[in-house]
């Protein structure tokens, strides 16, 4: 036979709170230890001695990105 509990004017069986209880603490704390997004990191600056030198190596980088993903 199952105790029931009275749980905010409803009757809710002893097996569904424990049901919940352990739900709640196993899921609480993976979804609180998964992790988030990894964030991008972002390039270092380009420290060129000139326009030309930084385009120049602006366009190396593309073109170095670009047979990467051809890869």
């Amino acid at each position: 036979m199952v105790v029931m509990y009275n749980v905010f004017g409803r009757q809710i069986g002893s097996h569904w709170l424990a049901m919940a209880t352990l739900g709640t603490t196993f899921a609480v704390p993976y979804l609180m230890t998964r992790g988030g997004k990894p964030t991008p990191q972002a390039a270092p600056p380009i420290n060129a001695g000139s326009k030309d030198e930084a385009k120049f190596i602006e366009e190396f980088l593309q073109e170095f990105e670009k047979g990467e993903k051809a890869k």
